[in-house]
């Protein structure tokens, strides 16, 4: 679920996160990272940015993972964290002042080990895993104790569950991208051009299942019987 922070509120949460993760600074330029992945296959990484206590949706992003063999999520956060900031101190862009890692100790120290390759081992890192909420420090290997009551335990997990939400919605729709491909791919006939043709007379699926067969060899120029098929897997896909 998305959420706000109201104004009056945001000063108060920050500088309580600052103390109770004893960070040198007010996190005011917070980012989370998430990895998912689709039955082991096309991981990616989703990073989410809270600044001065607001969601910053626009600048939001996504990094395919792209040394990273099957689901290893260490390597994966290891790769992501890394990329993002060797761009980031390329650009001469801004950097985070406390990053957050959806994940425990493994998470952690991947994270932390891609920061001190960059020399960027000086910004706060923390873990928050999700089965029992507990927080992790680099270096420290029982978890901290956080109240799980703290208002500054309570942002962070709601910047963690942005991230997880922002992570599952990019799945989703490569999965239905996925699934679309496939299934007009299963009609004999439809090879990599037509597919191609098809994508370029029709904007989405919605379009295409929404179609009268005539509209779709009108579009297109394929056979009526191709027509027919395509727009047949069409609704099996809405089904």
């Amino acid at each position: 679920t998305r959420f706000k922070i109201l104004k009056s509120e945001k000063d108060k949460l920050l500088e309580q996160v600052k103390i109770e993760f004893d960070l040198p600074d007010i996190p005011k330029h917070i980012e989370a990272f998430d990895i998912s992945n689709i039955q082991g296959k096309k991981s990616a990484a989703s990073v989410v940015i809270c600044k001065d206590g607001l969601m910053k949706k626009s600048q939001y992003r996504k990094l395919k993972i792209e040394t990273v063999n099957g689901p290893d999520d260490y390597q994966s956060i290891y790769e992501a964290v890394y990329r993002r900031y060797k761009r980031r101190l390329t650009e001469q862009s801004p950097l985070p002042n406390f990053i957050l890692i959806d994940g425990g100790k493994g998470q952690l120290s991947a994270a932390k080990s891609a920061l001190d390759a960059l020399g960027l081992g000086y910004v706060p890192v923390i873990g928050l895993a999700k089965r029992l909420e507990e927080v992790f420090k680099p270096g420290v290997g029982e978890p901290q104790n956080i109240a799980k009551t703290s208002a500054g335990l309570h942002l962070l997990r709601k910047i963690r569950d942005e991230v997880h939400r922002y992570a599952i919605t990019f799945h989703r729709k490569a999965r239905k991208q996925d699934m679309t491909k496939s299934i007009f791919e299963e009609i004999p006939g439809m090879g990599p051009k037509r597919i191609k043709k098809l994508w370029q007379a029709f904007n989405s699926i919605e379009e295409i299942q929404e179609s009268i067969t005539e509209k779709i060899r009108v579009k297109t120029g394929f056979s009526e019987k191709l027509c027919k098929a395509i727009q047949a897997r069409s609704i099996e896909l809405k089904a």
